[in-house]
């Protein structure tokens, strides 16, 4: 008979699964929608023209990042917190105060963007030519700054299925507007779609947005200001993470960009986006759903602990055979996403889906650290992995071209994960359990061994091995995601055939 504990570790699995097979399946329909945009701009614009859409969208997503202060997080976090009083009137002082300021703080980012157009565009491509369609991307950071208060309020509420199918609208409206713009303007249609991509987000957040009943009361400015404060206090530290990371990777594309070309800022732009394909929808799920659970558990180490271990456990059994394959398949996946053009970003995507792994890794300890609004430390480790990340990068582009930006994103991770330990061992007292471990000692070696094969073996025995081990950790990982999740929420169809793996 299962004791209470046993119970609530059942339940959280049961949750930990159901967001993410709701964001996971939102992300496997935008992975195919993924997949006929970037074939469609591979094949119309090439490498050089791919890597121009990169930077246009670093330049647009570090602005938005700034000027955002980080209110998309923080107010993630302030309405989780509102939701679990079950205080209508907080509920509904938050959201109308997240709802002015993202307003407010779009306005400014946009304004400030096109002002410094010109600089920037010389900054980043060394001439004044790009100056107008950078000044044009305010209209981006705008629309992206109030969508994503919107989508704040959607994931503080823990409306799960409400964004996945908001990801979904958005991809398919994207992919719809993006192809015909560039199709008929060619590089001069780069801007234009990012422009109705933003829209598209837009339209969709304040869809799904609206349908959250929230009790509406004139707020004056002195009302404002107690909740807003707390807004920008907490949304200043992730401002700042969010502006390093941008930030971060803006440096590592001029990096590319300098020492290789445009092309090659194409390639890399190519591996980076393949590369977190499949964790991505890992880590959606993780954000979405993990963040406000851990947030309500956060002054309860054992509770948070608990939660932190679980998460970890899913994550890396679903994430560990997709990377495996992406590392075993690379050239069909590069072929598939792209073309024959973007095969130089093979042995890049490998690297960073290396790196990924222990992404997978790491991500579930650091939410401790928000979780608990620990913002100084926050801030720090952030400033550290951004000048680890940037500073391996400079050195290792120059000795080994764009593999060098691969091998730093590994390296990055390597860090961030014996510091991220490190922190929460000392915020929470945080462990790993025994599970994981175990879980740990299957997988980091298994692909350890599998990038190996495909660094030094001859391509038949090297994707051989990595076959192997793609069907080895693809039935460890069903086996033990099995015995986690309860069989009478199994579909009765396959329940009986599932149960024989157990």
């Amino acid at each position: 008979m299962l004791t209470k504990d046993d119970r609530r570790e059942k339940h959280t699995y049961v949750q930990i699964l159901k967001s993410t097979v709701q964001i996971g399946g939102s992300s496997v329909i935008n992975i195919a929608f993924g997949i006929i945009r970037n074939k469609a701009l591979a094949m119309i614009l090439g490498p050089s023209g791919v890597g121009l859409m990169g930077l246009y969208t670093s330049i647009a997503d570090l602005t938005q990042s700034v000027a955002g202060l980080g209110i998309q997080s923080s107010g993630v976090r302030q309405i989780a917190e509102a939701a679990g009083t079950e205080d209508a009137e907080r509920i509904a002082t938050t959201t109308i105060v997240l709802r002015r300021i993202s307003l407010l703080l779009g306005l400014c980012g946009a304004f400030a963007l096109a002002l410094f157009a010109q600089p920037i565009s010389e900054f980043t491509f060394g001439s004044d030519h790009h100056a107008i369609s950078v000044a044009l991307l305010a209209v981006v950071v705008f629309f992206k700054s109030i969508s994503a208060g919107q989508a704040a309020l959607i994931q503080g509420m823990r409306r799960i299925s409400d964004l996945a199918r908001m990801s979904i609208l958005a991809a398919a409206f994207s992919t719809a507007v993006s192809i015909p713009l560039i199709y008929v303007f060619g590089e001069k249609g780069i801007v234009p779609s990012l422009i109705a991509m933003a829209a598209a987000s837009i339209l969709t957040s304040w869809w799904y947005s609206r349908k959250i009943q929230i009790a509406t009361h004139p707020l004056s400015l002195k009302q404002m200001w107690p909740e807003s404060t707390k807004l920008l206090k907490l949304g200043f530290a992730f401002m700042a993470s969010g502006f390093l990371t941008l930030g971060a990777a803006y440096a590592i594309r001029i990096i590319v960009l300098s020492n290789a070309g445009v092309s090659a800022a194409g390639l890399y732009q190519a591996a980076w986006t393949l590369g977190g394909l499949y964790a991505g929808f890992i880590l959606q799920a993780m954000g979405a759903d993990f963040y406000p659970r851990l947030t309500a558990s956060a002054q309860d180490n054992a509770e948070c602990n608990r939660l932190v271990n679980e998460q970890a456990q899913v994550s890396i059994l679903l994430a560990g055979p997709g990377v495996i394959a992406t590392l075993t398949f690379a050239p069909i996946v590069v072929s598939l996403f792209y073309s024959s053009d973007f095969h130089a970003a093979i042995g890049l995507l490998r690297w960073i889906c290396l790196g990924m792994v222990l992404r997978v890794i790491a991500w579930p300890m650091g939410f401790i650290v928000l979780a608990k609004g620990a913002q100084q430390i926050f801030f720090w480790t952030e400033v550290l992995a951004t000048l680890v990340h940037v500073g391996a990068a400079w050195l290792l582009v120059i000795s080994f071209g764009i593999d060098g930006a691969g091998v730093a994103f590994f390296i990055l991770y390597v860090w961030h994960s014996i510091l991220s330990y490190i922190v929460v061992r000392r915020l929470s007292g945080f462990r790993w359990s025994a599970a994981n471990m175990k879980v740990a000692a299957v997988f980091l070696p298994t692909v350890g061994v599998v990038f190996c094969s495909l660094l030094y073996l001859p391509s038949l025995p090297a994707i051989g091995i990595g076959v192997a081990a793609l069907l080895f950790t693809g039935f460890y990982s069903l086996r033990t995601l099995l015995t986690l999740y309860p069989p009478e929420f199994l579909p009765a169809a396959i329940r009986p055939w599932l149960m024989r793996l157990v």
